[in-house]
C-alpha cells in the first residue's frame, strides 16, 4: 500500500487538495484532532514547517501502521512487518477515528425540526466574498439542495458545513450542536465528491471500508457493514473490482456507499451526477431519491441543474452572488419566485413588464401592453398603484389553440407563431403578442398537428405570479 503525502497550508489541504484521494482521506479521517490516550491503526500527522502571514504551513502524512499512541509526543512502539511503516517523529500528532452513528431507518418522513442550521455565515477569500451572510434551516430527514450558477457560493457553503473551510463569521449547527470548531470526522457528516475521489489502489471493498478502518471498527463488523451497504446501493458481487473496471454510475455508487457505511447524520453531495451522461443521470436521480427516502437521512446536495434540483428535493435554497435568493419547497421556488433572477434561473419563463392599476383583497389589476387583467395578489409583498412589476408566467400554464377557437376563459391573448421547437414530450412555441414574444409549451404534441400562423392563448389568472421590482 503506497504512502500519500500532500504539502500545503493546513486550510488549503482540507479545502482544495490537488489530489482527490487526499481530500477524501481528510474527509473520512479527520483533521487536526488531538489523539486519544491509546489508539492503534491508521494515523495522520500534521507537522508544522513554517509560519507566515498566510498561516501555518503543514505537512500531512497519512499511513497505516500498528503504532500505539500513549501521549502526544508520539508512538512508543511500531510494528516493523511492513517495510514502509516507521515511527512518527516527535510533533503534534493527529489520530483519526469516528464516533458511532444512529442505525438506519426506513421510510422516515421529513420533520419540521431543523437538522442543519446555517446562521449568518460569511466566507472571504482575500478581497472576494464568496458567501455573504447566508442563513437557512434544513429540516430533519429532508433531501435539501443548494442550487445556483457557477461561482454563486454553493460549493463553498457545502465545504464549510463539511469542515473543509472555516467560516469567517456565523455559526453552523448540526442536531442543535455548534460544529464550527469540530474537525471533519466529528461533525457527523460524510461527503460524496464531484469526481468521486475513489482510491485507485483499492478495490471496491477496501474503498468502502476505508472510513471504518480509520475508525478502528473490528474486521468482522467492518465486513458485515461493507457487505450490507454494497447490497443496499446495488453493487453486490463487485467487491473485488478496481475503480478503473467500473462504469461511471458504478463509481458513483461506490462513492455513496463509502459515505453511507460510516452512518453519518448528514450526507453532503457535491454535484455527484455532473460527470455522467444524460440518460444515466436521470436513472441515478431516481435511485438517489429512493435511497434517501429509505434511509430517512438528511441529504444536502449541490447542483447547478434546475431540473435535477426540482426532481430530487424536498427543500431548495437558490443562491446567487454569495447570497440565498429564496429557500423553500420546489413548488414555491418554481411557481412563486420572489425575484426576476430566480424566476429566470429555475426553468423557462415569461417575464413581462406590467404596472399595478388597482389593488383589492387577494387580487391586483395589472396593465401589460394593451391588455388589462386581474390576477392573484402575492402574499407578503407590498404593492402600490402605479408600481412597476413583472408578471411571471411559466410556458406550460398556457392553453394554445388556432385563432378561431374558443377557449376556457380567463385571460385571452391573440398572437402569431414566430418559431417552434420539438422537445419530444413537448412542443415549444414562441408566439408574438403585440411587440413581445411569449414562450408557450404544448404537452403531448403527437396528439395533433403542429400549429402555425395565427393562434389564441388562454391563461387562468391564478397562474400569473406578480414579482415586485
Amino acid at each position: 500500500m503506497p504512502v500519500f503525502c500532500s504539502y500545503s497550508g493546513a486550510t488549503a489541504l482540507r479545502a482544495a487538495s490537488s489530489l482527490p484521494w487526499t481530500a477524501a482521506m481528510v474527509s473520512f479521517a479527520g483533521f487536526c484532532a488531538p489523539p486519544p490516550p491509546v489508539v492503534d491503526g491508521w494515523h495522520a500527522l500534521i507537522r508544522s514547517a513554517a509560519t507566515t502571514s498566510a498561516g501555518a504551513h503543514c505537512a500531512l502524512l497519512m499511513y497505516a501502521s500498528s503504532c500505539r499512541w500513549e501521549s502526544r509526543e508520539g508512538p512508543k512502539s511500531c510494528a516493523t512487518s511492513l517495510p514502509w511503516t516507521r515511527p512518527i517523529p516527535p510533533g503534534p500528532g493527529v489520530i483519526v477515528r469516528s464516533e458511532g452513528r444512529p442505525s438506519r431507518t426506513l421510510e422516515v418522513s421529513v420533520a419540521n425540526d431543523p437538522h442543519l442550521r446555517v446562521s449568518h455565515v460569511t466566507k472571504r477569500f482575500g478581497g472576494v466574498t464568496a458567501v455573504d451572510d447566508v442563513s437557512f434551516d434544513v429540516p430533519k430527514g429532508a433531501f435539501a439542495t443548494l442550487l445556483g450558477p457557477s461561482g454563486c457560493g454553493k460549493t463553498t457553503t457545502l465545504r464549510m458545513i463539511a469542515g473543509f473551510y472555516d467560516p469567517d463569521a456565523g455559526d453552523i449547527e448540526i442536531g442543535n450542536r455548534r460544529v464550527n470548531d469540530l474537525p471533519v470526522h466529528r461533525r457527523g457528516t460524510a461527503m460524496v465528491f464531484q469526481d468521486y475521489a475513489l482510491f485507485p489502489h483499492m478495490n471496491v471493498r477496501d474503498n468502502v471500508a476505508y472510513g471504518l478502518r480509520v475508525a478502528h471498527v473490528s474486521a468482522s463488523e467492518r465486513a458485515r457493514r461493507v457487505k450490507e451497504t454494497l447490497a443496499f446501493v446495488g453493487l453486490d458481487g463487485l467487491d473485488d473490482r478496481w475503480p478503473n473496471q467500473l462504469s461511471g454510475g458504478q463509481q458513483q455508487r461506490v462513492a455513496v456507499a463509502r459515505a453511507l457505511v460510516i452512518e453519518p447524520q448528514v450526507l453532503l453531495l457535491d454535484e455527484p451526477l455532473s460527470n455522467l451522461d444524460a440518460k444515466l443521470r436521470e436513472q441515478l436521480r431516481v435511485e438517489m431519491r429512493t435511497l434517501q427516502r429509505r434511509l430517512g437521512m438528511t441529504f444536502v446536495y449541490v447542483t447547478h441543474d434546475q431540473e435535477e434540483a426540482l426532481s430530487l428535493s424536498d427543500w431548495i435554497a437558490v443562491m446567487n452572488a454569495g447570497k440565498v435568493e429564496q429557500a423553500g419547497a420546489p413548488w414555491e421556488i418554481y411557481y412563486h419566485p420572489r425575484t426576476a433572477f430566480l424566476a429566470d434561473f429555475v426553468g423557462a419563463v415569461n417575464l413581462v413588464p406590467a404596472m399595478v392599476a388597482e389593488i383589492d383583497d387577494g387580487a391586483v389589476t395589472v396593465i401589460f401592453g394593451s391588455h388589462r387583467a386581474s390576477v392573484r395578489r402575492p402574499a407578503d409583498v407590498a404593492l402600490a398603484r402605479g408600481q412597476d412589476v413583472r408578471l411571471c408566467v411559466r410556458p406550460e400554464s398556457f392553453t394554445i389553440a388556432p385563432a378561431s377557437s374558443s377557449g376556457p376563459g380567463g385571460i385571452a391573448l391573440a398572437g402569431s407563431i414566430v418559431r417552434r421547437a420539438f422537445l419530444g414530450d413537448t412542443m415549444r412555441y414562441w408566439v408574438k403578442v403585440d411587440d413581445r414574444e411569449w414562450i408557450v409549451d404544448q404537452p403531448d404534441p403527437g396528439a395533433a398537428a403542429a400549429l402555425d400562423g395565427a393562434v389564441a392563448l388562454f391563461l387562468q389568472p391564478d397562474r400569473v405570479h406578480v414579482i415586485a421590482g
